[in-house]
């Protein structure tokens, strides 16, 4: 952070925003303040391709008169630069329409979790160029060494983010955090004979010491580079599908995109309607969690000032919850979720804590290991899937399985259902559940799905 960052109080600069907002004619307000450090380190082939710093301070205020509601952004954060942004919003109030559900949530509802949440390691913040430069290098050395089949690299990159967020409402809310993160990927080629493949591994953490290797990362890359040489295609075919842990959370994803509160109200989402129903098989339940100390979708409040919570959404496959900010909440006749999410400027959306899928009991070896012919997916490609409906077509890459082991690289082959079918079709899930983002799930089995291919 930048020396004079650390002395301000961003907090009693927020509340002091909204103080100005209601004096100007505002009947509630809401300011938000972010601050980061953001550094990037590339290598390539060894050699330091681009090394990029960038710092960003601003200020977003809302504001309501009535039921209208207007908004404004600043980077300026003198006086003059304030008082702008000010009358911005409160013009913009005045041409908007009403909205009924507008409003903050109650001053009842308004909070923030105390404790450290370990959002933030100080080893990030004093790591030197050199070292971050070499984190690159070694894990994509360790790639290039791996095995002779690796060729060439997309290089190697390490970054850090360094963040402090303050959010004040005229409800009474006041708080800030600050917060750390750091990353390390690579991205080898591997080639043999005219098959050439490229795939990637990363390790990412709120502290430095919590890093995985770098040459366990470059190692990881470059097997998963390798077995994709000389792939098949298939016949079309039904079989169990294997979700890793890297595509089973872009089927979590399709989840939150179903239970997102703005989906709901709509009615663009195949869960509409449907709280307290079964809507997955029984080995399904995922849970939104953030209030978990270290992880990355961790905060002691979320965007609109109350306190961050664990939401049950899909309870042995029987949907508990949707995930829901005060908006949502009033237009449902629900409560606030606790998952308001916003940028600087503009109403909140919904956003997720560290939403994952409960771990099962067995390996993935074990889960593998059962399956006479299937397929294990890797990567997923395109974007056939629709939440309304729930049908689902995407192209994907990845393994065969035939008598319980991974035998032979697949790709160009589309796997095709509907979610409905999909959630209902899980038959185990794995024990390898580990955060490497703010979504997260284990393997997951699904008993059949279609694979396309010639």
């Amino acid at each position: 952070m930048s020396g004079s960052g650390h002395a301000r109080d961003y907090a009693g600069m927020a509340a002091e925003i909204v103080r100005q907002a209601l004096a100007a004619g505002a009947t509630d307000a809401e300011c938000t303040i972010g601050e980061g450090d953001e550094f990037s380190a590339n290598v390539r082939l060894r050699e330091v391709e681009t090394l990029k710093e960038a710092g960003s301070r601003a200020a977003g205020l809302r504001i309501l008169r009535g039921l209208h509601t207007g908004s404004a952004y600043t980077s300026d954060l003198s006086a003059d630069g304030i008082r702008q942004m000010v009358r911005s919003a409160i013009e913009l109030a005045e041409i908007t329409t009403e909205d009924p559900h507008a409003g903050l949530p109650d001053a009842a509802e308004l909070g923030s979790i105390p404790g450290d949440l370990g959002m933030y390691c100080g080893d990030v913040e004093g790591l030197p160029t050199e070292l971050k430069i070499e984190m690159a290098r070694r894990a994509e050395d360790a790639a290039l060494r791996a095995d002779p089949r690796i060729t060439n690299s997309e290089g190697a990159s390490f970054d850090t983010h360094l963040g402090r967020h303050a959010f004040a409402n005229s409800r009474g809310f006041a708080g800030e955090y600050r917060a750390s993160y750091c990353s390390l990927s690579t991205v080898p080629v591997a080639r043999e004979g005219e098959s050439m493949e490229r795939d990637y591994w990363f390790t990412s953490a709120r502290g430095f010491a919590s890093l995985d290797k770098p040459e366990d990362v470059g190692r990881i890359a470059a097997q998963r580079a390798v077995r994709r040489l000389g792939a098949r295609k298939m016949e079309t075919q039904k079989v169990p599908v294997v979700f890793e842990p890297r595509t089973a959370r872009a089927l979590l994803d399709n989840i939150f995109d179903a239970v997102h509160g703005g989906a709901i109200y709509r009615n663009e989402s195949f869960l509409a309607g449907k709280l307290g129903e079964r809507v997955a098989s029984d080995k399904l339940t995922v849970i939104d969690d953030g209030t978990i100390p270290g992880l990355f979708g961790t905060s002691p409040f979320d965007d609109e000032g109350v306190p961050t919570r664990r939401t049950v959404v899909i309870e042995n496959g029987v949907l508990r919850s949707y995930l829901l900010n005060a908006y949502t909440a009033r237009k449902l006749g629900l409560r606030t979720t606790g998952n308001a999410s916003r940028g600087l400027a503009g109403n909140a959306g919904v956003g997720n804590g560290n939403l994952y899928i409960e771990r099962g009991a067995a390996t993935p070896e074990q889960l593998i290991a059962g399956i006479r012919e299937g397929f294990y997916v890797t990567e997923l490609i395109g974007f056939g899937v629709n939440i309304v409906t729930g049908d689902y077509s995407r192209g994907a890459v990845g393994l065969w399985i035939r008598n319980g082991e991974l035998a032979f690289p697949v790709s160009e082959v589309t796997i095709a259902g509907t979610l409905q079918q999909m959630l209902a079709n899980l038959e185990a899930v794995g024990s390898d559940l580990q955060f490497r983002g703010s979504m997260a799930a284990p393997t997951l089995v699904l008993s059949e799905m279609t694979v396309g291919g010639r």
